[in-house]
């Protein structure tokens, strides 16, 4: 099934390749500036950019004081396009002019192209500037240390676009290293039909193609990455894995039929034929998920709200006649359009494509949440939902919103940097008062981890909210040469895993330590957040029990984490679905006290702690003596702040481990790795994975499956058979207690970390000297009477971590477990 997916893939991108290639859209004005060069540059080998140093482009480029700039050492791998750039310094006038057509106020593409580098004179990373559009500002003291390209879409009144770029500070300079300014299709943006989506309403949304859109995302949903040289606009659509909240809730579909254009419907000038040839709908081969259920994804716009145009685009491609389809669409959970029938949309042609333009407010949360899901008229046999595509932009003010003239503008925006910078500084003047205080007061308190910031010269994309410093984790990069010689240049008899990431080979350093290397795909942006998450975590804690960070590559658009090597891989793999001899009960018992130890140390060791978010048993591995860490900290995130009670963020989670409640709330805590921790304990018990969609409809969620038996008080018919004769009564009946209570539904019902962990230990001490037919109650519980030895339970000690993995007891006078009564706290 994969290979014909691939396979079709793959054929689509090339036959629509062809197609794009002999039907280009011609636009009336069509300005492509090499800047800072007197000579010529193709870009993706079909686009010519004019030097604006050479005799015919100067004429767009004003002559006072900008200054051509040449990268004396470029890069081999990068575009020639970038090999350039024009400065603007302080006190230049200089911008560029160029005549459009304007009778019919026509919407225009405006791309500008950033790609610093140090030159001697000018170091490019340091320019911190804005650019005005016909003395309209569309970019605020703007800086960058990597490659980026904005994209604008705007409708020009004037018969000249004029780009300007101001410096922020007197001393400063702005630069540019190409533009393209063209005419977009008429029907690209119209004002018909827009739908502004508010709480319990949808309204229409008038004037849209008065707005200056800032294109924030543009994604191939279920599709390949598509450049310019795929679309007749030139545009770069990206792949939508790492923004599905919960993958296994879609399954990609694709087609090798071209789609069906229809009059009033899309065109491939809105999105090339790829885009309508691949989709994302929902997975019913997933037998636990309910008939009904939403596929969702998360797109990170920023926290400021702030009005989005969306754009979906829709092709029905998985129904076989009319009327099959229908399906809900929800922007950040409000619904947006009920009961969508593309066939009744598209005049009852199939795999027919349109688009519908939505206007949403992005919230505190920085995430923009986009959902389909079956609506009522669905059949339940064929409930169905899809989506073809997604664009994102920020609707900025009109152009025509300009007070007074250029001159003006750009004074009141020297006047508001300079303001603004005296109040900033007073600001941070009175922040670092406050922080002395407060660090006289806390001078022996335990500090916080500190987030993550930018590479320098990094093959990290344009859409990077954090990347990282190449001073504060300076001593954990490792080189790709060392990297590449001690896995035998990255050899497939080296894999030992693969994951979401990518591949994990086997290595070696320099100095013979064994490692374990995980390697993204190179060159691409996906897994970006899970490789910055992983680095920022585990470069500042060390603890017994979590997977040593012993380094990072970032070179070559390469993403490589290197950690300890675990010489008996995944926990899973010694419990079933391999040939490994099974692990004892006794061995089970410390491998979950040891994870339980390292995930009660993670969200403990801060103020704020850590949630991991992907808990289960390939994430928790064993070192040569079956001592158990846990590992891969890509989806981990920091917990709620004291005075929060969550964290509000998209679902991210393996299928069987999540919790249902993180699911229905999109509300994170620790319960959240309580619950996963839970299912953990079951399958240890039972042997079998967390989800066996083979398994009859009862049977296929161990979790759900476990706790009937526990409740029928019969969980010893289903345990492993492996370990049935060993496990006492009292053992299991504590363990299955423990994990029951793991899983409850709601959070405020499960126990802590550190309350699993001391019923664990306890569990162990039960199993070591309890007897072998004797149930708790009459052993060392503090519930009952027996009295031949004082668990843990009945004492007045509680357990703490000392972060090193050792342990050691605090008095307490009221200290007991919230697993031993059934109500918990």
């Amino acid at each position: 099934m994969a290979f014909h997916i691939n396979l079709s893939l793959t054929l689509l991108f090339f036959f629509s390749t062809l197609h794009s290639l002999f039907a280009a859209f011609t636009p009336t004005d069509n300005y492509l500036l090499n800047c800072g060069s007197n000579t010529n540059a193709t870009f993706f080998s079909i686009r010519s950019f004019l030097g604006d140093s050479s005799h015919q482009g100067s004429t767009f480029l004003s002559t006072d004081r900008s200054i051509p700039l040449s990268d004396a050492n470029p890069s081999p791998d990068s575009p020639e396009l970038y090999h350039t750039a024009r400065i603007f310094p302080s006190g230049s006038s200089s911008s560029y002019k160029l005549s459009v057509t304007s009778k019919q106020q026509h919407t225009h593409f405006l791309r500008l192209h950033f790609a610093p580098f140090k030159s001697p004179g000018f170091d490019l990373l340091s320019a911190k500037f804005h650019v005005l559009v016909n003395g309209f500002s569309v970019m605020n003291s703007f800086s960058t240390d990597s490659i980026v390209v904005k994209e604008f879409t705007l409708r020009i009144n004037d018969p000249v676009l004029e780009i300007s770029f101001v410096p922020s500070k007197s001393s400063g300079f702005g630069f540019v290293n190409a533009i393209e300014v063209f005419s977009a299709p008429n029907d690209y943006i119209i004002d018909q039909g827009t739908k502004l989506v508010i709480p319990n309403s949808v309204k229409s949304f008038s004037n849209l193609s008065s707005q200056v859109l800032e294109t924030v995302h543009r994604i191939n949903i279920g599709g390949l990455r598509l450049t310019p040289f795929n679309d007749t606009l030139w545009r770069t659509w990206f792949v939508d894995d790492e923004y599905l909240l919960l993958k296994g809730a879609a399954k990609r579909a694709v087609t090798t039929d071209p789609p069906n254009y229809q009059r009033g419907g899309a065109s491939r000038e809105i999105a090339p034929d790829n885009v309508y040839m691949t989709a994302q709908e929902m997975n019913r081969d997933h037998q636990e998920l309910q008939a009904r259920f939403n596929i969702s994804w998360g797109f990170p716009v920023g926290s400021k709200p702030v009005l989005h145009l969306v754009r979906l685009h829709f092709c029905d491609i998985v129904s076989t006649s009319l009327n099959q389809l229908y399906f809900n669409v929800f922007i950040n959970d409000y619904l947006a359009f009920r009961d969508v029938d593309l066939s009744g949309l598209t005049f009852h042609v199939l795999a027919s494509p349109l688009y519908i333009d939505f206007v949403a407010e992005s919230d505190h949360s920085g995430m923009l949440r986009i959902s389909v899901g079956p609506s009522d008229l669905s059949n339940p046999s064929r409930a169905n939902a899809l989506l073809n595509g997604v664009e994102i932009m920020r609707i900025m003010n009109p152009v025509s919103s300009k007070v007074g003239s250029r001159k003006k503008h750009v004074i009141w925006i020297v006047v508001g940097s300079v303001l603004g910078s005296l109040v900033f500084l007073c600001l941070l003047v009175l922040c670092g008062l406050c922080l002395c205080r407060r660090n006289a007061k806390t001078k022996n308190s335990e500090s916080t981890w500190t987030p993550l910031r930018r590479f320098r010269g990094s093959s990290i994309s344009r859409t990077t909210e954090g990347t990282v410093s190449s001073n504060g984790y300076q001593t954990l990069r490792i080189s790709f040469a060392e990297i590449q010689s001690g896995t035998n240049n990255f050899d497939k008899s080296l894999i030992i895993g693969v994951g979401g990431f990518g591949m994990v080979f086997k290595g070696s350093l320099k100095d013979n330590t064994k490692v374990a290397v995980k390697r993204g795909v190179p060159g691409s942006r996906q897994g970006l957040p899970e490789f910055l998450s992983e680095i920022t975590i585990l470069s500042k804690i060390r603890h017994r029990h979590l997977v040593s960070l012993v380094g990072y590559c970032e070179e070559q658009s390469e993403m490589i984490l290197v950690y300890e090597y675990m010489d008996k891989g995944p926990l899973k793999s010694h419990l079933y679905g391999s040939t490994n001899r099974p692990l004892s009960w006794k061995q089970r018992l410390k491998v979950c006290i040891g994870a339980a130890r390292g995930l009660h140390y993670l969200h403990t060791g801060s103020s704020q702690g850590i949630i991991h978010r992907d808990i289960k048993s390939t994430n928790i591995l064993l070192d040569d003596d079956y001592e158990a860490k846990v590992a891969d900290f890509g989806l981990s995130r920091s917990g709620p702040c004291i005075d929060e009670t969550h964290v509000s963020t998209g679902v991210k989670g393996s299928f069987g481990y999540l919790d249902p409640e993180y699911f229905r709330r999109q509300q994170l805590t620790d319960k959240s790795d309580v619950y996963s921790f839970g299912v953990v304990l079951f399958e240890v018990l039972c042997a079998r994975p967390a989800v066996d969609p083979l398994l009859v409809r009862e049977q296929v969620n161990l979790a759900e499956w476990a706790i009937e038996w526990q409740k029928k008080g019969m969980l010893d018919q289903v345990i492993d058979p492996n370990i049935a004769d060993q496990v006492k009564p009292c053992s299991l009946k504590k363990f299955a207690e423990t994990a029951e209570k793991c899983c409850a539904d709601y959070g405020v019902d499960r126990p802590t970390m550190g309350d699993v962990l001391w019923n664990l230990e306890h569990v162990l001490q039960l199993q070591e000297s309890g007897p072998l037919d004797k149930p708790e109650e009459t052993y060392g519980d503090a519930t009952g009477s027996g009295t031949s030895r004082q668990g843990p339970s009945s004492g007045s000690n509680t357990y703490r971590d000392n972060g090193d993995g050792s342990s050691g007891i605090i008095n307490s006078s009221q200290v007991f477990s919230q697993l031993m009564t059934n109500a918990g706290r």
